[in-house]
């Protein structure tokens, strides 16, 4: 995928003056003004309409995005349908897992849906920053954790044996993303149909208001 930094040289103008990428890799480690300076020359902010794929197989995986705002889901097609297989909202990574860090051909589609403010990060300066600054490791180290806890989150809701379980799971660990991302979404990445999560959901509400 080939982003164009629209915002020039006023580019973080928006963002206090520097990137947002900054604030999130200072949450593990100090930096230094040097690896500062990579970052907000290297990163730039973009936006998607919703609808629109980030990535897919026709596009070569260059970039990964960690959302200001908005939502996107990252999904495969079998035939004619779409399967998601993971959401992320304000404040998590968009990226293709299989490939983290690498700039090959998606092997997934990673779609909006909501419109979606995000910082492009490229691969090859996370690459570079590796390679030259231990600080940048330790960060990397920490943010891949939370990206793999996630895929192994996810992998434990499907191997779940009952809807009911699955969004049960679901609703504990994904609070956030229940009234911010459509039912149908969240049908798909559980793998039931959206009639029901719907009977699912409306049998919690009547047990929830029984008890309260």
């Amino acid at each position: 995928m080939n982003l164009q930094n629209e915002y020039g040289e006023a580019k973080w103008n928006d963002f206090g003056g520097r990137s947002p990428l900054i604030a999130v890799f200072q949450s593990y480690h100090e930096l230094n003004p040097e690896i500062e300076q990579i970052i907000n020359k290297e990163t730039f902010p973009v936006s998607f309409p919703k609808g629109k794929h980030i990535a897919s197989p026709l596009k070569r995986n260059r970039y990964i995005f960690p959302i200001i705002r908005g939502a996107v889901h990252g999904y495969i097609k079998a035939g004619n349908h779409k399967i998601t297989t993971w959401i992320a909202a304000d404040f998590e990574l968009a990226g293709s897992i299989r490939n983290l860090w690498q700039e090959v051909d998606s092997e997934e589609y990673i779609e909006s849906i909501k419109p979606v403010l995000a910082i492009a990060v490229p691969h090859s300066m996370s690459r570079y920053l590796y390679n030259h600054f231990p600080i940048a490791n330790y960060v990397g180290r920490k943010m891949t954790e939370i990206y793999f806890r996630g895929a192994s989150e996810r992998a434990y809701i499907a191997k779940l044996p009952t809807a009911a379980k699955r969004y049960d799971r679901f609703r504990h660990i994904y609070p956030h993303l229940l009234n911010r991302v459509p039912l149908k979404y969240i049908a798909s990445f559980l793998g039931m149909r959206l009639e029901t999560l719907s009977r699912i959901r409306t049998a919690i509400a009547k047990t929830e208001a029984g008890e309260a």
